[in-house]
């Protein structure tokens, strides 16, 4: 791997290891505001999950030799600064459920990529192969909350929203990633 290669790899890892982390803040603050005991156990797992995420990134990155950039505008950040700050349940968990699509796609379509060594492929597959789980039950519970408040459509309309948040943003990372080439 080449000096140039190693530092757009750190990059990246960086920005996943960021919204893994970020991820997993958001999740820790909202088990203080579910009383959803499924709920509960769920977050708490899917908590775990995140928290690993993140570390396995950080020990790519170590394993390069390198340590993490900070990044101060990833992901996260940037949905954040369009969507504000979710004041509900069913907002949060639409919030979430759009973040783990994007983070799904993302680490598939790096998995397709034919210039990915074998160790990030092997994080890759690892982080990917939770996020299935991640989707089904965030995806269920945001809809039974919204049931349970009496606005079944709000939920869907709720993800209409942050998606459309999100493909913006991703227009702005891919068009820094391809600056990173």
């Amino acid at each position: 791997m080449t000096s140039t290669s190693t530092d757009a790899l750190v990059k990246v890892c960086s920005y996943y290891r960021d919204a893994e982390m970020r991820g997993s803040n958001l999740l820790y603050r909202m088990l203080r505001h579910v009383e959803d005991p499924e709920a509960q156990m769920n977050l708490s797992e899917h908590l775990a999950d995140e928290t690993r995420h993140a570390w396995l990134w950080t020990k790519r990155i170590r394993d390069l030799g390198r340590v993490p950039e900070k990044v101060v505008d990833g992901y996260q950040v940037r949905i954040g600064r369009r969507a504000g700050i979710p004041r509900n349940l069913i907002d949060l968990f639409a919030l979430t459920v759009v973040v783990e699509q994007r983070a799904l796609r993302r680490y598939q379509e790096h998995l397709r990529r034919d210039d990915v060594d074998e160790e990030t492929l092997e994080v890759l597959r690892k982080v990917s192969e939770d996020e299935g789980w991640h989707l089904d039950w965030m995806r269920k519970k945001g809809r039974e909350f919204a049931e349970k408040a009496g606005e079944p459509e709000r939920f869907d309309a709720s993800i209409q929203r942050f998606r459309e948040i999100d493909a913006e943003v991703m227009q702005e990372l891919d068009a820094l990633e391809q600056s990173l080439a």
